[in-house]
């Protein structure tokens, strides 16, 4: 292979294609070999839940991602999943609800009327959100070395600002309150302050979290005016339309992971954290090729701190995927003749995504990924594609999220107090 201009080409796998067992086969011919696979893991550290071990982010989000959507478009399909029907052929979402499960009703954070459960399952009793009102929350802000301490819904208010354009789909800012929400309600019921400097923060307003905005940043980010009132009066009412509510699975806050943009699935948690989450399941999430900007992205890398980086020598063969993940991403690769995790090829080049196509050519490699995060949980891209079709916050989370229950958080801290 050496002086040839044109060295090595991976072509993108074809995900809508796989239906059988998750191995490649790739043929090599010339000077020229070709390889398809999909990837994509991503970053993180673990922390203790439970006694199991968990990242200490579940996030990977956006941070205020506000670019322009893809001009990409997804093959019309149809989803079923947790007993509704979605279909996102030309932007129309039909879903059909289970009459088993909670409903939230647009423009309300108590459940349905018609549902039979709806005053007890949602905490719409005679002392609606008890003991909620009084819980605070305690938040490291990094850049200057102080403790925040905010009621639990202002907190949300200002994750939300932080982890999510504000220019999204109101239910897609719904359905990211009640993560966030889930999210510290878990940690501060098991009294987890671990990555907070000190003892007197809860969290920190970083990824290492959830990324916060200070209350007076939050007010100051805009200039006064209708422009202020009507940016912080969305992210208040995605806030209050919500209020208290958490996803519970077997009656226990979940780890609410979420993350930028998929590749069109998520992934199972077992093929990021090596740790099975029975609702942390790999499902389709068609809308993100439709979008975000952030759906494919390509990126330069010089072939010899290419291998440099992977800690290889190039020894002249092609890369070798040995599996794939539920999520058409890369479970492992031989590459120069070790092999590789998805996520360790994804860390060590700093990839946003672990699918890619690969061309390396006058000694550069162009990566060009598809998707961004790790792929657990909720999409947020995938989220605002389908408020956009119409899908409620309740049904985005329904979807990326398997088994959940909406359940009021008073609830959860209740039996706390009398456990």
């Amino acid at each position: 292979m050496v002086g040839s201009n044109n060295k090595l080409v991976f072509k993108r796998w074809r995900r809508r294609a796989v239906t059988g067992p998750k191995r490649a086969s790739h043929a090599i011919g010339g000077k020229l070999w070709w390889l398809s696979f999909a990837g994509g893991i991503a970053l993180g550290v673990s922390l203790l839940i439970a006694g199991i071990g968990h990242p200490a982010s579940s996030r990977d989000g956006l941070q205020q991602d506000n670019g322009t959507a893809s001009s990409l478009h997804p093959a019309p399909r149809t989803i079923v999943t947790s007993g509704k029907a979605i279909s996102n052929k030309q932007s129309n979402v039909a879903i059909q609800n289970n009459p088993q499960e909670q409903k939230l009703a647009p423009g309300s954070s108590t459940m349905a009327p018609d549902h039979p459960e709806a005053s007890n399952a949602t905490g719409q009793s005679d002392k609606p959100y008890s003991g909620l009102e009084k819980l605070r929350v305690h938040v490291y802000l990094s850049n200057e070395s102080r403790v925040e301490t905010v009621p639990l819904e202002l907190y949300v208010r200002g994750v939300l600002a932080g982890e999510m354009p504000v220019d999204f789909e109101l239910e897609a800012l719904k359905a990211q309150a009640i993560a966030a929400r889930t999210y510290i309600v878990r940690r501060l019921l098991e009294k987890d302050r671990s990555g907070v400097p000190g003892s007197k923060a809860d969290v920190t307003d970083t990824v290492n979290h959830q990324v916060y905005v200070p209350l007076k940043e939050l007010v100051d980010r805009w200039p006064a005016g209708e422009e202020r009132e009507a940016t912080l009066g969305k992210l208040t009412r995605a806030v209050e339309e919500t209020q208290g509510l958490v996803l519970t699975y077997q009656g226990e806050p979940i780890e609410a992971a979420f993350f930028s943009t998929s590749n069109g699935y998520t992934e199972n948690a077992e093929d990021y954290w090596q740790l099975s989450v029975p609702y942390l399941r790999s499902v389709a999430s068609p809308w993100d090729e439709t979008v975000s900007p952030r759906y494919k992205q390509a990126v330069q890398i010089g072939e010899k701190e290419l291998y440099r980086r992977l800690g290889v020598k190039d020894d002249g063969k092609a890369p070798r995927v040995l599996e794939l993940t539920d999520g058409r991403r890369v479970k492992s690769v031989v590459i120069g003749g070790e092999t590789f995790t998805g996520r360790e090829v994804r860390e060590k080049l700093g990839l946003a995504s672990s699918e890619f196509s690969w061309t390396i050519q006058d000694g550069v490699a162009e990566i060009t990924t598809y998707g961004m995060g790790h792929g657990i949980g909720m999409s947020q891209w995938g989220a605002d594609g389908m408020a956009k079709e119409g899908a409620a916050a309740e049904q985005i989370l329904l979807h990326y999220y398997t088994g959940v229950k909406l359940e009021q958080a008073s609830k959860l801290l209740t039996a706390a107090m009398d456990s």
